[in-house]
């Protein structure tokens, strides 16, 4: 069983699949604890606010609403709503908090292609198919470490920087692991000036590439 915070069908906003028409669902559930986290209705998984999943669809905004789901009643759940998207962006919350492998498994044979955020402190359990973004949670609250195991498994890495010790920060993890993914996404924080400069002057210097949330500059979820 999944626990769903929500499900909704968008444009992805971040990193390589920007501009890609895309469902997400959104798991319950993080003990990370990021300061700038814009989600965080989704860290707790209290019984009080257990509904039936097709709530998970009807939100009109932000809520501590979650539903136990099958694989299968997921996608049964999306068919039923009739989305047009191909592409899974499996969030949360921390979604490696959860074997993801038979959820992905089950999208893939019913003819989407997965994709999975996560702050890379959880053992990443997926198919091969699916395409990881880790976004390295690095010396947060909840005190969980970015794992080696998560930075192998990377498609891409999206960090969002406000200040030269997140970048830092960043470059200790690659030496500290010993991985450096291909493709590194610096996302501003909040899409504050001086952190978009920031990200800007740094992905010129170092030749990474830049994620802005195009969503939230558009006016979309």
């Amino acid at each position: 069983m999944y626990k769903i915070n929500e499900v909704f069908e968008t444009i992805q906003g971040e990193a390589s699949f920007t501009g890609t028409p895309s469902i997400f669902v959104r798991l319950q559930g993080c003990p990370v604890g990021c300061a700038w986290c814009d989600t965080k209705q989704t860290w707790d998984v209290n019984p009080t606010y257990l509904v039936s999943l097709d709530k998970t669809v009807e939100k009109k905004s932000d809520s501590e609403w979650w539903a136990n789901a099958t694989a299968e009643e997921i996608v049964e759940l999306l068919n039923v709503r009739g989305y047009t998207a191909k592409h899974i962006v499996i969030t949360g919350g921390e979604p490696c908090m959860y074997d993801l492998t038979s959820l992905c498994e089950t999208l893939h044979q019913a003819g989407y292609s997965t994709q999975v955020e996560t702050s890379g402190t959880f053992e990443i359990l997926v198919p091969d198919e699916t395409w990881v973004t880790v976004s390295p949670k690095i010396n947060m609250r909840g005190g969980y470490d970015v794992l080696t195991s998560a930075m192998q498994r990377a498609d891409e890495i999206k960090h969002p920087v406000a200040m030269q010790k997140h970048i830092d920060e960043l470059e200790a993890l690659f030496d500290q692991t010993g991985v450096r993914p291909k493709l590194i996404y610096l996302q501003p924080i909040s899409q504050k000036a001086k952190a978009t400069k920031l990200a800007i002057d740094t992905c010129v210097k170092k030749n990474w590439r830049l994620s802005i949330q195009v969503h939230k500059y558009i006016g979309i979820n």
